[in-house]
């Protein structure tokens, strides 16, 4: 066993299947399912993957920690469901499982090209979009964020060449949709390791995300729907710092409750 894929799903039947065929070359593919009702689980082990079922859903970070205890590989493959590893990608892939990369490198990083709305985005915050997701599974273990939640490697990193491709976000409902479930995520974990929102921090912090996305990074270059983007990840952050405030108190008379929702 050397290379095991793991995901995480809910209700991703429209994604599962190609993300499993771009990964088809692993030697094992691991599911963490959190209770879908449209097929997702029966499409993943009609193509040969291991497929468990939680009844909890713990955070994003703590359920891919789930995937990661059950695989057998001596590399790991962490990706999601609305992925998809490109034919260059997959074979820089397969050359470090044969052995062919720096034998001292525990973690590689990979390029994340996003589609946001039908577009692939080459500008702006998205992109390059760097990724820490093959590792040693001895030397890997996520973060227990709700969301957001980063790879911690043990030993040197370094970056492959091609790209992991991000079908996100087919439409602005479903954008619009996935920021405030992950805003609310997001702020529950920030006012957990002691940061403080309000309307003021939500009001600089969402300019100046506007301001880096689409001009010092270029988002403009997008056309019409990198500004669009630029705005979209504005008003992320603008409401991920008003929902910090309001689990602090900061705005209202009394602290909302931190447990995620």
């Amino acid at each position: 066993m050397t290379l095991s894929v793991t995901l995480i799903t809910r209700n991703e039947r429209a994604n599962i299947a190609e993300c499993l065929r771009s990964v088809a070359f692993a030697d094992e593919w691991i599911v963490v399912d959190s209770g879908s009702t449209d097929g997702t689980r029966e499409i993943a082990e009609s193509m040969g993957a291991t497929v468990v079922t939680t009844d909890d859903w713990p955070g994003f970070g703590p359920q891919k920690n789930r995937a990661l205890a059950l695989a057998r590989g001596e590399w790991v493959l962490s990706i999601d469901a609305d992925e998809r590893v490109s034919p260059e990608l997959a074979e820089r892939i397969r050359e470090v499982v044969a052995g062919r990369g720096k034998a001292e490198v525990q973690g590689y990083e990979l390029d994340r090209l996003s589609r946001f709305c039908g577009q692939w985005m080459h500008h702006g915050d998205w992109y390059p979009d760097r990724v820490l997701r093959l590792f040693r599974r001895e030397r890997g273990r996520f973060t227990d964020d709700q969301v957001h939640e980063r790879l911690d490697v043990q030993g040197p990193t370094a970056r492959l060449q091609g790209h992991l491709l991000h079908e996100t976000m087919a439409s602005l409902d479903d954008a619009l949709d996935k920021m405030n479930r992950y805003t609310r995520g997001r702020a529950v974990d920030r006012v957990r390791a002691g940061k403080r929102g309000g309307l003021w921090p939500a009001l600089s912090h969402g300019l100046w995300a506007f301001l880096r996305s689409y001009l010092l990074r270029r988002g403009f270059l997008d056309g019409r729907l990198g500004f669009v983007l630029a705005l979209y990840i504005a008003e992320g952050t603008y409401y991920r710092y008003l929902k910090m405030g309001l689990l602090t108190g900061e705005i209202g008379r009394t602290p909302a409750s931190i447990e995620p929702s």
